[in-house]
């Protein structure tokens, strides 16, 4: 089945050829004919294309990227490229070291896919039931493989050694701690990475220095009272008087608790209590996240919050228990590499634009708890957002994303300060 679809893929027009082609003509006047620039031929442009397709009929969810780990690895090592020894069930690590002395960077995509079902129609649609690169990693993980195979043909233009990082479980925030947890980043001096931008235009390239994504926290209430019968409400403790009391309260931490000059969100998302009409619940749940773009803002959240829920039990007579999860940092941007990150868009004829922050959350942070890094948004010219059962992108950004991340790598190991 693996081989057939592969040789449907191969069979495909390449449907970005206009927008390939707009970028050409649009930049040949500038530095993309640069000879010292490392550029993607329309021959390699065509089998990453053919390969992310390939990817994208065949989506694996977190810590079942299988397939997906043995396709990569059968590319990598046809291309020459050294996978490194790891023990990995899932992911891959690669390396190009250079024919000049240097130290180690890193290029980080993430391999895997989401639980939902595909509805966009296109010709290389998911074939597994249920699931769907509805995020679009396909596309970055072919992109960092052509950024790979560039670099693989110019070592002679390497000074040191860069890291190829195959990322399984962004979409559960666990894989990125895992693999630092198993080393990956040692003896490596910086890390880069990128997430495709829907609302941005092929060939445009959005750089921040500082926080460009929030913090993840995840938490859960659970209220407990007495239960009993509706009728009596004296003699019960209802907790979702306690509970509703909560939802609403927190609300006025943003407002009042809150430097105005900070950004968070609190986000109850999911309320469970009761089974019938006639019952006063013994428990109420309550659930939802915090986003934050501040440590002093995350830091004061969860210390209201768990003061407003006490207080509210305490007050009716109930109790509460409570689960604090920080799911992530913040993805916060070096800018010591900003220059290198806008010098290198700029030379290969790209737009640079600022980058808009989000409160999407993104594993790549945990790289940069450990590592300075630096992450940028790749425009994908998409009419659907991340996470939409219909999510499709333009994949004229594959040549944009290659060349990038080849040269900026080039670029930023010529930097004697790393």
């Amino acid at each position: 089945m693996y081989v057939g679809i592969e040789q449907k893929i191969h069979s495909l027009p390449d449907v970005s050829e206009k927008r390939l082609n707009f970028i050409k003509n649009k930049n040949k006047n500038k530095k993309w004919n640069d000879e010292s620039m490392l550029k993607a031929n329309e021959e390699l442009i065509s089998e990453l294309i053919e390969k992310r397709r390939i990817l994208h009929a065949y989506p694996e969810t977190a810590f079942e990227e299988y397939e997906t780990t043995a396709r990569k690895k059968k590319w990598l090592e046809t291309e020459g490229l050294s996978v490194l020894p790891y023990d990995l069930e899932t992911g891959i690590v690669a390396e190009v070291k250079g024919d000049k002395p240097g130290p180690t960077i890193a290029l980080r995509a993430d391999i895997d896919a989401l639980p939902i079902e595909e509805e966009a129609e296109v010709p290389f649609k998911s074939t597994v039931k249920g699931k769907m690169h509805a995020c679009g990693h396909d596309f970055h993980t072919a992109s960092i493989f052509g950024a790979a195979r560039l670099l693989n043909e110019n070592k002679d233009k390497i000074n040191g050694t860069v890291r190829l990082i195959f990322q399984p479980a962004e979409e559960i925030a666990e894989g990125a701690e895992w693999l630092t947890e198993k080393g990956v980043l040692e003896g490596v001096s910086a890390i880069f990475g990128m997430h495709n931008k829907p609302d941005l235009p092929v060939g445009t390239i959005g750089i921040k220095s500082g926080t460009l994504m929030a913090s993840v926290d995840r938490f859960k209430f659970t209220f407990k009272g007495i239960g009993g019968h509706a009728g009596i409400p004296h003699e019960a403790i209802d907790p979702i008087i306690i509970a509703s009391q909560f939802v609403l309260s927190v609300q006025s931490i943003i407002s009042r608790k809150i430097d105005l000059f900070h950004n968070a969100v609190i986000s109850i998302t999911h309320i469970r209590g009761g089974r019938t009409w006639n019952v006063i619940p013994g428990s109420v749940m309550v659930e939802g996240t915090v986003r934050t773009f501040q440590p002093e803002a995350r830091d004061k959240i969860k210390e209201e919050m768990r003061k407003q829920a006490r207080l509210l039990s305490e007050s009716q007579g109930g109790e509460v228990d409570i689960d604090w999860d920080e799911r992530m940092p913040t993805v916060y941007n070096d800018s010591r590499f900003e220059k290198s990150v806008k010098q290198t868009t700029e030379e290969l004829g790209y737009s640079v634009v600022e980058a808009q922050p989000v409160a999407g959350g993104e594993d790549f942070a945990y790289y940069q708890q450990t590592i300075p890094g630096f992450f940028v948004w790749m425009g994908s010219n998409s009419p659907y957002q991340w996470h939409d059962p219909k999510f499709t992108l333009d994949e004229g950004a594959i040549k944009v994303a290659s060349e990038f991340f080849a040269n900026l790598a080039l670029t930023v190991l010529q930097d004697s300060s790393i």
